[in-house]
């Protein structure tokens, strides 16, 4: 059974977390590590331990200087370079960055992702197996973007990285590069975080309530406990259906307007029941993300995108940004339907060590941050050099 087919009741267990990282193993090649101790949440649940999955691209310096931390968007992976290959349809989200003489330059940096906890893709979530042996489903505990970072600094310190050279990440990849930052300064010399906000505004709690409530109606959830059902069974419409609310504000609406304008889909006629070929487009998106991702990683994730606010308990957001140490680079989007201008303004006004907010100008909208890789790779030169 494949992970593609796994996906539509729920992700593959990832495989026991045996072998330690071993510098030099070839490059975007999935690993695990394993964190066996009580990992307390700052909700106030725990978790028995949890998995990461992780790759890499170049080597660790001698003086561990070297080391940057790529973030994931909301339904990326630990799969930031590479060709497709097994859960991964399509190639690495910035391989046009990374490799040898490109802005992330792999003869230069060692480059480290992860897949986040709560996700579906190697790492601890819903879909895995808790401690009595049967998937976590409605029992796994609520995460935060705090919860998501602590995990990840457990792998930088078994990794041996003491201080990432920088972070960088884009939409909640953005999110959790401020944590970082926020959390612990002395660990972090440099940011990037392109499209995304130090707490998630209403609007956008609102279209995430939306997403779960849209998977959560959906009769295969089965109050999330649907892991043990055969492939294809499970709340896979429901999912398809946050997938196409959310993929609305990810693209531009100058972009979808001038992309399909009222078109039908080739072949079909609305009048007579057929699709516009902008529903087509969706109905793409929507099939792609559920063979894919689980359901329960997704509200999970959803739930933790819309707690963030990098504010809380440190005294408020500007308190938040004022202290973080790190040189900055914020970049907002030209179309950007999930995040204003004033948001990126906010960032740089409060980041110390932010000289102002970049323009990357993409008819992508929100997405831009994965597709103008032309004017990122230039941001991502100076940031490093």
């Amino acid at each position: 059974m494949t992970i593609e087919q796994t996906a539509l009741r729920g992700a593959a267990d990832p495989p026991p977390a045996t072998g330690a990282w071993r510098e030099g193993d070839p490059p975007g090649r999935r690993q695990w590590f394993s964190h066996p101790d009580t990992f307390e949440l700052e909700g106030g649940g725990a978790l028995p331990g949890f998995v990461l999955a992780f790759e890499t691209w170049g080597r660790l310096n001698a003086e561990r200087t070297n080391a940057v931390l790529l973030e994931h968007a909301f339904t990326g992976d630990s799969h930031a370079a590479g060709a497709p290959g097994p859960g991964h349809p399509s190639p690495g989200w910035w391989t046009a960055l990374i490799g040898p003489g490109l802005p992330l330059d792999t003869d230069r940096y060692f480059l480290v992702a992860a897949n986040a906890l709560g996700g579906c893709q190697g790492s601890t979530g819903p879909s895995s197996l808790a401690p009595d042996g049967t998937p976590w489903g409605s029992r796994f505990p609520v995460l935060t973007l705090r919860d998501l970072v602590a995990a990840e600094s457990h792998l930088a310190t078994w990794l041996g990285i003491p201080r990432w050279r920088a972070v960088i990440g884009g939409s909640m990849g953005g999110n959790r590069t401020l944590e970082w930052a926020a959390t612990w300064p002395e660990r972090v010399a440099a940011i990037m975080v392109l499209g995304c906000a130090a707490a998630t505004p209403a609007e956008h709690i609102a279209l995430g309530s939306a997403q779960i409530h849209a998977i959560t109606a959906d009769p295969g959830w089965f109050g999330g406990d649907y892991h043990h059902l055969p492939p294809g069974a499970g709340p896979h419409r429901g999912l398809g259906t946050a997938r196409r609310i959310a993929h609305l504000a990810y693209r531009s609406e100058t972009e979808i307007d001038q992309r399909f304008g009222r078109d039908p889909q080739a072949g079909e006629d609305p009048l007579q029941g057929g699709r516009f070929a902008v529903e087509s487009y969706f109905d793409h998106h929507a099939d792609k993300l559920v063979r894919r991702f689980d359901a329960g990683s997704y509200v999970t994730l959803t739930r933790v995108r819309n707690s963030h606010d990098l504010g809380r308990g440190r005294g408020g957001v500007e308190a938040a940004l004022a202290g973080i140490a790190a040189e900055a680079v914020v970049a907002r989007l030209s179309g950007d339907r999930m995040y204003r201008p004033s948001t990126l303004d906010q960032l740089a006004t409060g980041i110390p060590g932010c000289a102002g907010v970049s323009e990357i100008v993409s008819p992508h909208g929100h997405d831009g941050f994965l597709t103008a890789t032309d004017q990122i790779g230039p941001l991502m030169r100076s940031l490093l050099e």
